[in-house]
């Protein structure tokens, strides 16, 4: 191995000449602005920082994203009523037909999972990555453990459907569970797996990998110093998923296990339903490269991204409701009487593998990443200055083909994204959407329950390893009265 410039050179002085130029070639020659005033330790630190850096893609990145970041947004369009499959034109036979399909794809070993989830809780009041927290269930269950049991749910329900001798024990169809972190959540990630046993599930069968960083740039697109020995670096967005899988080779990994199909996720759903069989047959019948599970936006200022068409007739992609006029957003379909802008975005993804291959090579070739402006703690206190990041959703306009698959946000998304006392997206409004839906599985399978505080403030817990999605319920549930609020298993 060649010798880094660090080894190779005398820090006492100057900076090391080879460095330096390198810098210069890109205007990023001001990180050495402070070079004097450290510490023969702290040359060595900002050195090697500065040599961790792929300085020509950086700077690709840099230029190509403010370029991008000056041009006019372009002129967007709604997306076609008939595009999307509507819960009400869904008929019960399709949706049987396409649990059969999925389940069939998920005993074959097609199928796998995976989770987005790089982000800590800060906002809710933690510093651990969010998919360890407890929302207040009965259960006490994180995150993590909610679509961890989830996982093993649709590994016995796929053994079962094959008619396997082994079903019951779940063990004879796995779904590997890929889980991408970041810098700042990988190692309390993994040690929380292994402190929980991973929840049940093999430990071969659960792989983490980490995002990228990224340097934080100044308006100008210089380096911000976040301190005299440090180049300020943030998260590259759960967009970075795609080059990340890229460069860790697991979407060859995913190929040599003959995975086909990826359910996608972000890990702040408490209502997720991961590795949906449902989902997944619609996706392989439709033929597509990606699909989406939206829902409908609540009212025309809510805070949520929502697809639309880039251009006339353009691809599909997601506008962000910052970018929405709000006469767009306002504005409503004559014929339906709904929101012309209606279909959210909640981060629940379907993709073919070989697209994936295709997002990963065409986005590294595009270098446009999002400019996002934020304080970045830097030598001057916080400074204002850009975050670079990708989101999941620029794939979109790769794929040759989509499909929007509408779901209930009361059965399926159930963001915990603010920490309780705020107005929403809380622990405890989580919690209650949870409560409710599956005391509704509950009384449809014919159990009572009774309460001591008013029914719109509690309700039951029905354990994953119970059902996926209300199903199967009836042995259980049937005749029996369960006092709210609990927890119902086997």
């Amino acid at each position: 191995m060649s010798e880094s410039i660090a080894e190779a050179s005398p820090l006492s002085q100057q900076p090391p000449q080879a460095l330096l130029e390198r810098l210069k070639d890109y205007g990023q020659e001001d990180a050495f602005a402070l070079w004097d005033e450290l510490s023969l330790e702290e040359r060595l630190l900002l050195v090697k920082d500065i040599e961790s850096l792929d300085l020509s893609r950086i700077d690709r990145i840099i230029q190509c994203s403010l370029q991008s970041h000056s041009l006019p947004t372009s002129v967007i369009e709604p997306v076609p009523e008939g595009s999307v499959s509507s819960v009400e034109e869904r008929r019960p036979e399709d949706k049987a037909r396409w649990w059969k399909m999925g389940l069939k794809a998920i005993s074959e070993g097609k199928f796998a999972v995976l989770l987005l989830s790089g982000g800590q809780g800060t906002r809710l009041g933690s510093s651990d990555p969010k998919g360890c927290f407890n929302i207040g269930l009965p259960s006490g269950k994180s995150l993590f453990q909610l679509q961890a049991e989830r996982i093993l749910c649709v590994q016995r329900l796929a053994a079962q459907s094959k008619n396997d001798t082994a079903s019951s024990t779940g063990n004879s169809v796995m779904i590997h569970w890929y889980i991408m972190t970041s810098p700042f959540t990988d190692e309390s990630t993994r040690k929380f797996f292994e402190y929980h046993k991973y929840f049940g599930l093999e430990v071969e069968q659960v792989t983490f990998f980490q995002q990228g960083t990224i340097p934080c740039i100044s308006k100008d697109g210089r380096f911000i110093m976040e301190t005299p020995y440090k180049i300020a670096k943030a998260p590259d967005g759960n967009g970075g998923v795609y080059s990340a899988l890229k460069s860790s080779n697991l979407l060859e990994d995913m190929s040599m296990k003959g995975v086909k199909y990826l359910d996608c996720y972000g890990v702040d759903n408490a209502l997720v339903r991961v590795a949906d069989p449902t989902f997944l047959g619609y996706f392989i019948e439709k033929g597509v490269a990606a699909a989406t599970k939206v829902v409908r936006k609540a009212y025309p200022q809510e805070k949520v991204g929502v697809f639309a068409r880039r251009g006339k007739g353009g691809p599909l992609t997601v506008v962000e409701y910052s970018e929405l006029d709000s006469n767009l957003a306002s504005a409503i379909n004559q014929e339906t009487g709904r929101l012309r802008y209606c279909w959210s975005n909640v981060c629940l993804h379907m993709f073919t593998v070989d697209f994936l291959h295709q997002v990963a090579n065409g986005l590294e070739k595009d270098n446009i990443y999002h400019l996002a402006e934020k304080k970045v703690p830097s030598i001057h206190g916080h400074t204002t200055g850009y975050k670079l990041e990708q989101f999941i959703f620029d794939a979109f306009p790769y794929a040759p083909s989509t499909a929007l698959y509408e779901v209930l946000r009361d059965e399926e998304f159930a963001p915990v994204k603010n920490a309780n006392g705020s107005a929403f997206d809380t622990p405890d409004s989580a919690r209650l959407l949870v409560l409710r839906l599956h005391s509704r599985w509950v009384v449809t399978a014919g159990g009572f329950l009774t309460h001591s505080v008013p029914l719109y403030a509690t309700g039951v817990e029905v354990s994953p390893l119970c059902s996926y999605a209300g199903e199967n319920l009836e042995a259980i549930c049937r005749g029996r009265t369960f006092h709210a609020p609990c927890e119902i298993t086997f």
